[in-house]
């Protein structure tokens, strides 16, 4: 597909996440995302895992100084639409992050509190929780948790999903402006992402898909901030993002021996919701 132009130049958005060896996760599936929407992606490294559909086993996190010279290099040369935050790992990266983004300001950030991962694995020092709060949720456009991660960041055992709207309020009290809490770990036949964006509350429901998905999470942050990039409102990009992570789940594929199942980004039912 033909990407998106303003002036000559792609439209880009940029990934600042851990690698997924395994790849359907991480800035593998961030890249996919945005390559989906036509845009240019980019992507600053912040950790090296080893994992695949069956579990991680390792992290090797980035030094802050590469993490800034990747992130600096970028804003030095690409016009950056919108920036999509995923793993982080500690509070030192935490906070090299945030000052990169205070340093170039891009006009929209979306966060994906990533902190533990699908097989279970601690993806997000507990200790740094705080940090992620205190510095990035002021300088996010939007905050996009699940349910654990929600209960995590409101010091609950856990989140009722027939409380997810108040639970949705409660985060922006945070200290972020607006709120995606994704629903999917939730039970029933159904699956509903609320939208708290400080004037409305936006539902978003779909029937719910077998399987355990691998990479939904980062991918509908990164079809959010892909849908900021190109101008959409963000009840409607958020809207598309849900749209695309269930077309994309309805036609994943299990690449490895696990039972996750990886998202197809390029298959015509999720390429089409991009363009409605």
């Amino acid at each position: 597909m033909k990407k998106q132009h303003i002036d000559d130049h792609p439209i880009c958005a940029l990934t600042i996440a851990g690698s997924d060896s395994g790849g359907g996760a991480g800035i593998q599936a961030d890249l996919k995302t945005f390559d989906a929407f036509d845009l240019h992606g980019l992507s600053a490294i912040t950790a090296l895992t080893a994992q695949n559909t069956r579990g991680v086993r390792a992290v090797q996190s980035a030094t802050p100084a590469l993490i800034d010279a990747q992130i600096d290099a970028l804003f030095e040369d690409f016009d950056i639409g919108a920036v999509k935050i995923g793993m982080l790992g500690d509070a030192l990266t935490i906070r090299t992050v945030a000052k990169a983004l205070r340093r170039h300001q891009p006009g929209h950030v979306v966060l994906d509190p990533v902190m533990i991962a699908t097989s279970g694995a601690a993806l997000l020092d507990p200790e740094a929780v705080g940090t992620l709060v205190e510095h990035l949720f002021p300088l996010a456009t939007v905050i996009t948790p699940n349910l654990p991660e929600a209960a995590r960041l409101l010091g609950r055992d856990a989140v009722d999903s027939a409380l997810m709207e108040d639970a949705a309020t409660e985060l922006r009290r945070l200290g972020a402006p607006t709120v995606l809490l994704k629903g999917g770990h939730a039970e029933g036949p159904d699956l509903l992402d609320v939208l708290d964006d400080g004037i409305a509350i936006h539902r978003f429901t779909h029937v719910r898909l077998d399987g355990e998905g691998h990479g939904t999470g980062c991918t509908l942050a990164s079809a959010v901030a892909a849908g900021l990039a190109r101008g959409d409102s963000l009840a409607e990009a958020c809207r598309i993002a849900c749209d695309y992570v269930h077309a994309a789940f309805r036609d994943g594929y299990r690449p490895g021996r696990g039972n996750l199942v990886v998202l197809d980004h390029s298959s015509t039912r999720a390429r089409s919701v991009v363009n409605h």
